[in-house]
């Protein structure tokens, strides 16, 4: 078909995610990738700098893992996971506990992020049950998006996505997020006031918490807002000391996100459980892990079949997308993969000193291979966002700033040439907004930093 047909069929059939259709341009056609680039059907190539919604890790079409996936697909593609066990699983689930702290390692597989939440928060509310514990309180934190289920939305609603299913939400409690950026000398005060309001909130709720649940680090899509490792160790002693379990979203955050394997790595602690999905299979396939130390496993065992974990998914533990995390994994773990991870952070954080000489640029910041900055504007409303998209697709930059906030996620493919040329682009593109006399006007006068009433719309 030509690329006009398939536009025109997607326009008469097709509803996307995360999208305005009255509002939207057309999407892009596209027909093929390669490394960290995306072709479409007219010829053009666009750079991926969101690893296309931060799933892909080693790039597009990567031989490595294309190869053992259609080897495995040859084999066996699908079994029902109740009742068999296979290779590519037992393996993946191996690895990857290898590469977690403490003793998380017990595995329960899904099909996405939001499951993996959902799965993490049943097993959190089930696991008191079964000790003849009556816990229903949750506890998220300001901003936290934890994916699109009930249960997931119900943490997340201070996120502002959720509004036009507010009735559907059950109660949550909603504990500060301490952001911070370059330069910040106010975090260990707001820090300190964050930690007080969430010790107000476990004392009224003492004996009824069954979770607090965190992005560890980086709230991904509340507009790459960063917190310390030393805040994130801080709730997890106060989670430790108030006896309840605590829960780390690691979707966006795992497989070397933050310049460590995982985010509670790099902070030194050992949550409860932890919940893994995008990087999972390197972009290939859609999979989750919900993972979970020993002794949440061993309380759902019991000669009564109630107090087992009943719940699951048609393509539990899929052999196709087991076998991609394998060959992922193999490759983030190698040197050369290290080395890029470590390469990328370095290149990120001279060209985050540099661009902040602008004056519409805010709040920059880093963590492992996520740059972010601000721009003018009041959050995912701002207008900035849909034209700075535009302007840099026009030079061949794929990105879905948000509202206000720019970042850069590439995967980890890219070399310093091919990140450098994207980072002068961009540089180029907000040098000359920078220069535009309406916008500089209200340049770093647009209130406070991403506040939850600014957060509806899309990542």
């Amino acid at each position: 078909m030509s690329d006009d047909d398939i536009l025109a069929l997607d326009a008469k059939y097709i509803w996307h995610p995360f999208t305005q259709a009255a509002t939207a341009a057309p999407p892009l056609h596209a027909v093929r990738g390669s490394g960290a680039m995306i072709q479409t059907a007219d010829g053009k190539e666009y750079v991926d700098l969101v690893s296309s919604w931060w799933v892909n890790l080693h790039g597009h079409a990567n031989p490595v893992i294309a190869r053992a996936v259609a080897e495995q697909a040859a084999t066996l593609e699908q079994a029902i996971f109740a009742e068999f066990t296979h290779d590519p699983a037992v393996r993946l689930a191996a690895k990857v506990c290898q590469q977690l702290p403490g003793d998380l390692d017990r595995v329960f597989y899904s099909d996405d992020g939001s499951t993996a939440v959902e799965v993490a928060m049943k097993m959190a509310r089930q696991y008191w049950s079964n000790q003849g514990q009556n816990r229903q309180v949750y506890v998220g934190f300001d901003g936290g998006y934890h994916g699109d289920t009930v249960g997931a939305m119900s943490v997340g609603r201070s996120s502002g996505y959720f509004g036009a299913w507010e009735n559907m939400l059950f109660p949550v409690e909603i504990a500060p997020f301490p952001t911070t950026w370059d330069g910040d000398d106010t975090i260990q005060a707001r820090e300190a006031a964050a930690l007080d309001a969430l010790d107000a909130i476990l004392d009224r709720n003492r004996d009824r918490i069954a979770a607090l649940i965190i992005e560890p680090l980086i709230q991904g899509a509340a507009g790459m807002r960063m917190c310390r490792p030393d805040f994130l160790r801080a709730v997890a002693e106060r989670a430790a000391q108030a006896g309840t379990l605590l829960i780390l979203d690691e979707v966006m955050t795992g497989f070397g996100r933050t310049g460590a394997s995982f985010a509670c790595v790099k902070a030194g602690i050992t949550p409860d459980m932890i919940c893994l999905s995008k990087g999972l299979t390197g972009g290939f396939l859609p999979m989750a892990m919900t993972v979970t130390r020993e002794f949440i496993y061993q309380a759902f065992l019991a000669p009564q079949v109630s107090r087992a974990f009943l719940h699951g998914h048609s393509y539990t533990a899929n052999p196709l997308g087991c076998a991609a995390g394998l060959a992922s994994l193999e490759l983030l773990l190698g040197a050369q993969c290290q080395a890029r991870i470590k390469g990328i952070e370095a290149l990120h954080r001279q060209r985050l000193d540099h661009i902040a000489r602008l004056d519409i640029v805010a709040h920059p910041r880093l963590c492992g291979t996520i740059a972010a900055f601000d721009l003018p504007g009041d959050g995912y409303g701002a207008e900035i966002g849909p034209m700075l998209k535009l302007q840099l697709r026009e030079r061949g930059l794929l990105t879905r700033p948000m509202g206000n906030v720019m970042y850069v996620l590439p995967p980890y493919c890219m070399d310093d040439a091919a990140l450098h040329h994207a980072w002068d682009i961009i540089d180029d593109v907000i040098s000359k907004i920078s220069g535009d006399a309406a916008c500089c006007a209200s340049r770093k006068s647009s209130g406070p930093w991403m506040t939850s009433s600014a957060m509806p719309s899309m990542p």
